[in-house]
């Protein structure tokens, strides 16, 4: 086992730090080029969302189909080849000769890029050690956010000098060259032991897990937060890109500096939980995303600024919480029930763009607003049974 803080922990976990930067890059990279893409093809709002939303929904399947199949063949060849094949999209992308191909492309590149987090954690469930799995595992999850950050910044920028094209090359070529990199520094498995799929033991699991009141409510919770917290940032693009702001697709980009003070509320979950209870804290985390919504709705840029900023730490808290509720309450199979959560989270981003879309319509910006409260209103309410059922189980 590899023990924390030697030099093949280093190197293994550098190079998973390193793949899941790339996945989320590429995952991300085209949002701050939506208003761009939609006067390219001439596409609605809706239309142009579908170009991320149909990626995360291909992705959250994937995440179902990668995952046993790692356990039967191995999991470092599933990481390398799909990451290669994601920056190859990535280059096919910037080719695309219609709106059509390029979501087809798309739809090729999510389920490529849920290669590498539906197993990188089991990777180092085999190879690690318990405190060189802990130490890991935080500084994996530091690199998604970081990834998806540095997809907008990238892609943003790039699309200023040369267009969307220029911003699908310089992610294509910066994926091919960085999935050369992980394939030298991670390791191969030494302590992975293969086991045959058994489709009805996985189906049995996944039925089971939907089965629990508890575990669905965290699910459906997950998954209409990050509905609404995902979407909101694709339509602010849409309200900033526009008179009187008309802020360039760079500037775009840097709007997704905000999410950093989700890393700020992920990191403190632990300790608010430990206070006020962790469905307390989901709560907690839905009325500051409220709030933040609320702050958007100024007219003034330092203030949606501002807002957003709350809203990525009211996410991610509750967002932190939910996640950790299903690995506490499942019973048995924390795998898939953990990969369960995930599905329903990146479903859930991929179906925003079908919620929001009328109400942009109808009343623009402070339509989005008033279609977030409405769902942030369920989420407030599903967390507030959990709290009732907390006491029961403490």
């Amino acid at each position: 086992m590899i023990e924390a803080k030697s030099r093949a922990w280093w190197r293994a976990t550098l190079a998973l730090c390193l793949g899941s930067l790339l996945v989320f890059i590429n995952l991300y990279a085209p949002q701050p080029l939506l208003p761009g893409l939609k006067e390219a093809y001439g596409v609605s709002t809706l239309g142009v969302s579908l170009i991320m939303s149909i990626s995360t929904l291909s992705l959250a399947f994937s995440l179902l189909v990668f995952g046993p199949l790692s356990d039967a063949i191995g999991r470092e060849s599933i990481m390398r080849i799909t990451l290669l094949l994601s920056g190859l999209c990535s280059l096919a992308l910037a080719f695309a000769p219609n709106f059509e191909m390029l979501l087809a492309l798309r739809l090729l590149q999510g389920f490529m890029l849920g290669g590498l987090p539906a197993v990188a954690i089991a990777w180092m469930g085999d190879e690690f050690d318990k405190p060189a799995l802990l130490s890991a595992v935080g500084l994996y999850i530091g690199a998604n956010s970081l990834g998806g950050i540095g997809g907008r910044i990238v892609g943003g920028s790039m699309a200023d000098i040369g267009g969307p094209a220029a911003a699908f090359l310089t992610v294509g070529v910066l994926t091919l060259f960085g999935s050369l990199l992980f394939w030298r520094l991670l390791p191969n498995s030494r302590a992975f032991t293969p086991t045959p799929f058994q489709f009805s033991t996985a189906l049995r699991d996944l039925v089971g897990h939907l089965r629990s009141p508890v575990l669905l409510a965290a699910y459906a919770l997950g998954g209409i937060n990050f509905l609404i917290f995902i979407n909101q940032y694709s339509y602010i693009t849409f309200r900033l890109a526009d008179a009187p702001y008309q802020l360039a697709a760079s500037s775009l980009g840097l709007v997704f500096l905000t999410y950093l003070s989700g890393t700020v509320g992920s990191t403190l979950s632990g300790r608010f939980a430990g206070k006020l209870s962790p469905a307390r804290c989901m709560m907690l985390g839905i009325v500051i995303l409220m709030l933040g919504t609320l702050v958007t709705l100024a007219e003034s840029l330092a203030l949606i600024i501002l807002g957003l900023t709350i809203n990525a730490f009211g996410f991610f808290l509750a967002h932190s919480l939910a996640s950790s509720w299903v690995g506490r309450y499942a019973q048995g199979a924390r795998g898939s029930a953990s990969a369960l959560y995930l599905v329903f989270y990146y479903v859930g981003a991929s179906l925003g763009g079908f919620w929001l879309e009328p109400f942009w319509r109808w009343a623009g910006w402070q339509g989005v607003a008033w279609g977030s409260w409405i769902l942030l209103s369920v989420t407030l309410a599903i967390a507030f049974g959990l709290w009732r059922f907390e006491p029961r189980r403490l």
